[in-house]
């Protein structure tokens, strides 16, 4: 339908809307706001966002009663929603479709906020996983299909318009554009639906985790006064280098022409953590010391130790959104050897983080105790031998992203070098440089609007380096607070951006390996919080099972005494030093 028929349509429908329920009068119950002509009514009016043209007929609304919702990022809780969805196009682009979903609360439980949830992996939304927080905040709580065809559909399948042309819409909106228009629309749109004056705020938050982590820094750093306050998890920013480096394990077990059973990776992994549990003050199945561990632990004491996993029949995955990131697991035969001196020499160089032909610092890898998914080997049935099993992320990142190819991974790593993923890196970096990287230091037009944003990442995440968080935090500092000694500076940057490591913590969520670790439940409450109250979190609440409730923000580090009762959130520099990363000489300049 053409943009000024859309219009017309849209006052028609405010007409007759009006016309059942007084403009300045909330409907009382959900059962009456969740109508499509209400709906409608209340949709951003035409030219509310330039270039924007919503489309009313596409109005969709489901109501939904004491649904029941479990996560990591929010408390189990049962809740009634009213689901409101419509399409909307970009004026200048013809036949673009943009579809977005909000979840509503009742008008009793609504408190004038905004919640705009990420996706995960290569998809820009992560489904009805992510919503609930937003109800239980007393928010509506959006998502969006980035224009790509439906919500269930991943970037990738959009990237190309054929080989080797690129669909640089896809690229922006996967970037930023389509996030920005989400919370643009969904904040007018919460205002329209609850008849909130002008003269009153609706706040506007963000949650995301992994590549919602990225999109939520990609707001941060581009809209300053967008969002009031943000919890961010383990954010794949540095994208041109931190999709590669799926790959480095890969490259590293071809190098040295190893490729260790998934067993002895995981025996080295389990005796990592029992060495270096106690490093914190405490034996509790929890490295909450990590920097420690990497200080004081020697590998090499792993050797000769048996391993034994029974057989597989393979089955398990994860849900579709997040498939190429995780793939379901294929059979396996039982393992059973001891730790050899080439499996250590595998588990080390992956841990020195990937380094060119010169030993120069490429970039970061995962912390002590960790996983090594990355480094996960495929067992031929033939041969009876492990052989290589290129990453899905890394793999298709490089054919279709880098290569320009409609395949969804490599063919093969044939000739591929650490020099070679350097290379693939820094073409990533300079590519989807204004798009992807999402490394802008600079966080004063987000500071001077009185934003607040905390930032997670589990110390274990063996899918986006913990460092890399650390990293970015570093970067922010320096570049703000140029003039400012160390603890100066991290003093300036607590008044607006706290930094929390979950200890044992995997990727965006708990940790087979250290359960106890817990993760922290709570953190957009606590956003909201820190924004609406001036409650700054000196800790962040957590939900580990081990004791471990408490979390120390950044560069302060967990440390019990007292015999392991206490929990002391300690100064420690030569921690500090363990998480500073100078990659000057292989690029030339710093990398943010």
């Amino acid at each position: 339908m053409h943009a000024s028929l859309w219009s017309l349509a849209a006052a028609v429908v405010g007409a007759n809307a009006a016309a059942c329920t007084p403009r300045d009068v909330v409907p009382s119950t959900l059962e009456s706001l969740c109508t499509k002509a209400y709906a409608q009514a209340a949709l951003p009016a035409p030219g509310f966002l330039p270039g924007i043209a919503i489309n009313p007929a596409s109005v969709t609304t489901t109501l939904v009663n004491n649904a029941s919702f479990s996560s990591e990022w929010f408390p189990a809780s049962t809740i009634s929603y009213c689901n409101v969805t419509f399409a909307y196009s970009h004026t200048a682009i013809p036949g673009d479709v943009v579809q977005v979903t909000y979840w509503v609360p009742s008008p009793s439980a609504f408190k004038n906020r905004y919640v705009s949830t990420g996706g995960g992996g290569l998809a820009i939304n992560s489904g009805s996983r992510s919503l609930p927080t937003g109800i239980i905040a007393g928010a509506v709580a959006g998502l969006t299909d980035g224009g790509f065809g439906s919500f269930n559909t991943q970037w990738d399948a959009v990237f190309l318009q054929a080989e080797g042309k690129v669909n640089w819409q896809s690229v922006n909106m996967f970037g930023f554009q389509a996030h920005h228009e989400l919370a643009v629309l969904g904040k007018e749109l919460a205002r329209n639906l609850f008849k909130v004056p002008r003269a009153n705020k609706v706040y506007s938050y963000y949650q995301g985790c992994s590549e919602g982590g990225r999109e939520g820094w990609s707001q941060l750093q581009r809209f300053a006064d967008q969002f009031d306050g943000a919890a961010i998890g383990a954010p794949a920013f540095r994208f041109g280098q931190q999709q590669v480096n799926h790959l480095t394990s890969n490259v590293v077990e071809q190098t040295l022409n190893y490729y260790p059973p998934p067993c002895e990776l995981a025996k080295i992994v389990s005796l990592t953590i029992a060495a270096c549990d106690g490093l914190d003050g405490r034996v509790d199945g929890v490295v909450a010391r990590s920097d420690l561990c990497k200080l004081h632990f020697n590998i090499n004491t792993t050797l000769g130790t048996p391993y034994f996993c029974p057989a597989t029949t393979g089955g398990g995955g994860f849900p579709p959104l997040t498939k190429r990131q995780f793939p379901p697991m294929n059979p396996t035969p039982l393992q059973n050897g001891t730790i050899t001196a080439a499996g250590i020499a595998v588990a080390q160089t992956i841990l020195d983080g990937l380094r060119d032909s010169q030993g120069r610092l490429v970039y970061l890898s995962y912390q002590p105790s960790a996983g090594f998914s990355d480094a996960g080997t495929s067992f031929n049935t033939t041969t009876n031998t492990w052989g290589l099993s290129v990453s899905g992320l890394g793999g298709e990142w490089v054919r279709r992203f880098l290569q320009l190819k409609n395949e969804s991974t490599l063919p093969s790593l044939s000739g591929v070098t650490y020099d070679t993923l350097k290379a693939w890196m820094i073409q990533g970096q300079t590519t989807y440089a204004d798009t992807l990287q999402t490394t802008y230091p600079d966080l004063s037009g987000f500071q001077a609007a009185g934003g607040k944003v905390l930032h997670i990442h589990g110390e274990a995440d063996d899918s986006i380096p913990a460092g890399s968080s650390v990293h970015y935090y570093n970067s922010v500092r320096r570049v703000m607070f140029p003039h400012l000694g160390y603890n100066a500076s991290t003093a300036a940057l607590d008044a607006f951006y706290r930094l929390f490591l979950v200890p044992g913590g995997a990727h965006c969520g708990p940790n087979n390996a250290m359960p106890g670790g817990g993760w922290p439940q709570t953190t957009l409450q606590t956003v909201i919080d820190w924004v609406e109250r001036g409650a700054a979190p000196a800790t962040l609440a957590n939900t580990g099972s081990g004791g471990i409730d408490t979390l120390c923000r950044y560069p302060l580090r967990p440390l019990w005494t007292a015999n392991g009762t206490k929990l002391e959130c300690v100064y420690d520099q030569a921690s500090i030093d363990t998480w500073t990363y100078d990659f000057t000489a292989a690029y030339g300049s710093p990398l943010d």
